[in-house]
C-alpha cells in the first residue's frame, strides 16, 4: 500500500509537471499543504523531503521551499534499460545481437566484474535502434555466471532486463556510469550509419545485483544527436563527481577516481 506522503509527493511532482508552481516559485507554507491534504506536518516534511532529494525543490531556513525544476526523474530502471526507457518517453524500442562470443575476462574486466583474469565470461554486441532508427551500440561483458541466460533470449530481445528478472529473478539495483566522447571507429560507423571517426557520445556503465555482485560492464556508445544526458545536483542531492582522465603511454583511460557512484534518479537521458 501507498503510504500517505508518497501520494502526496506524486501529487505534487504532478503539478510541477504541470506547471502549477513553476520554476522560482514557492511552494506553499507546510501548515497549508498539511491542511489541504489532512494531514499532519510530519507527513508533509516526509514528502517535501522526497523532492528535495530528487532535486527538485530548494530550502532555505524559515523560508518556503521554492521550486528548482519541474522535470520529473527517471527511475533507475529507466535509466539502466533503454527499452523501458524509449517506452516511457512514447517511442518504440528495438535490438539485435550482432554478436555473441564466450572468453576469458581482461585484466581490466575482471577488476570490474570482481573476477580472476581468465574467468568465463560472454561479449555481446547489440544494436539498439529507436522507433527504427540505429541510435546505440552496446559491447557489454556479462560476468560467466549469467552467461546461460543472457544466452538463451533472443536475438531480438527488446529488453534484457525485464526478460532477466522475469525468466532468473536477477534485479540490477546498483550502477555506476562514465561519461565521455570518443571516435566512431569501423563497427560503430557501419552499425550506426555515421562516418568513421564521427564524434559519439560514449557511456561506461557497470551494473550490480542488490548484493554489490557485478553482472554487467558495457561500453555504450550512442549516435550523435540521439540523446541528451541531464544531471541535476543540489546540496540535498549530488551524485555527480568531476574527475580527469587517469593518462598513460597510450593516451586518457579510465576515470582517476575509482570510488563508486552510486547512479540516481538525477540523471536522466531524453531524446535529442
Amino acid at each position: 500500500m501507498t503510504r500517505r506522503h508518497q501520494e502526496i509527493a506524486d501529487n505534487l511532482r504532478r503539478d510541477l509537471a504541470e506547471g502549477v508552481y513553476p520554476v522560482g516559485s514557492a511552494l506553499p507554507a507546510e501548515a497549508d499543504l498539511a491542511a489541504a491534504y489532512a494531514v499532519s506536518r510530519g507527513t508533509v516534511r516526509q514528502a517535501l523531503a522526497t523532492l528535495l532529494a530528487e532535486g527538485l525543490l530548494g530550502s532555505r531556513q524559515g523560508a518556503r521551499h521554492t521550486v528548482l525544476s519541474t522535470t520529473p526523474s527517471q527511475s533507475f530502471a529507466e535509466l539502466r534499460s533503454f527499452a523501458q526507457w524509449a517506452r516511457a518517453g512514447g517511442h518504440v524500442p528495438g535490438g539485435l545481437v550482432l554478436d555473441s562470443v564466450r572468453g576469458g575476462a581482461s585484466v581490466q574486466e575482471a577488476a570490474l566484474l570482481q573476477l580472476a583474469p581468465d574467468d568465463g565470461v560472454l561479449r555481446v554486441l547489440r544494436l539498439r535502434t529507436l522507433d527504427g532508427a540505429p541510435v546505440l551500440l552496446e559491447r557489454t561483458v556479462y560476468a560467466g555466471w549469467t552467461a546461460d541466460a543472457v544466452e538463451a533470449l533472443p536475438d531480438d530481445c527488446e529488453s534484457v532486463t525485464q526478460r532477466l528478472l522475469d525468466d532468473t529473478g536477477l534485479v540490477f539495483a546498483h550502477g555506476e556510469h562514465h561519461l565521455d566522447a570518443v571516435a566512431a571507429g569501423t563497427v560503430d560507423a557501419r552499425e550506426l550509419a555515421v562516418r568513421r571517426g564521427s564524434p559519439l557520445l560514449r557511456v561506461r556503465r557497470t551494473t550490480l545485483t542488490t548484493d554489490g555482485r557485478p553482472v554487467e560492464t558495457s561500453d555504450d556508445r550512442y549516435r550523435p544527436g540521439s540523446v541528451v544526458f541531464t544531471v541535476r545536483n543540489s546540496t540535498q542531492a549530488n551524485s555527480l563527481a568531476r574527475t580527469a582522465p587517469v593518462r598513460t603511454s597510450a593516451g586518457p583511460t579510465s576515470p582517476a577516481s575509482t570510488s563508486p557512484t552510486p547512479t540516481s534518479p538525477e540523471q536522466k537521458c531524453e531524446p535529442s
